[in-house]
């Protein structure tokens, strides 16, 4: 398996990392274990920004190294608008997102609780979304129905 072909697959297990990271930080909150929380939503933070370096060193690669375009989808039928419906809402929210997970790290990490646990419900559900989401755009595009 070449370089390229390797970075969807890191990128996934990126992905699924921080949705794992992130499904323990709520578990963790909802039981008052603060110290294990902040481990987790932490550990989230860095392998999220782990994932869009890589992301955005795959897409360097293919289109400045290579000359190549984005990985086509070769699903048919009702599976493409469902792949392309969820490909548009994680892309879109995963744009918008980081700002606002900074903010709600500041927050908690500064001790000013209310205010982090305010944004925290609107944010995290965002955040997870797009984690989950990116594993299924990974499935769909690269095990199921695997891209050209």
């Amino acid at each position: 398996m070449d370089l390229l072909q390797i970075f969807p697959h890191i990128n996934a297990t990126l992905n699924a990392l921080s949705s794992v990271f992130l499904l323990s930080g709520f578990y963790f909150i909802m039981r008052r274990r603060i110290a294990a929380h902040r481990f987790c939503m932490l550990s989230a933070s860095m392998v999220s920004a782990l994932f869009l370096i890589m992301y955005l060193a795959h897409h360097a690669v293919r289109t400045y190294y290579f000359g190549l375009g984005p990985t086509k989808f070769t699903g048919e039928g009702i599976i493409r608008p469902i792949y392309f419906t969820i490909l548009t809402s994680h892309t879109i929210l995963a744009a918008m997102i980081g700002p606002f997970v900074i903010v709600t790290l500041r927050r908690g990490l500064k001790g000013r609780y209310e205010s982090h646990r305010k944004l925290a419900r609107l944010v995290y559900p965002i955040w997870l979304y797009v984690s989950i989401t990116g594993v299924v755009v990974y499935l769909l595009l690269y095990q199921i129905y695997p891209g050209r």
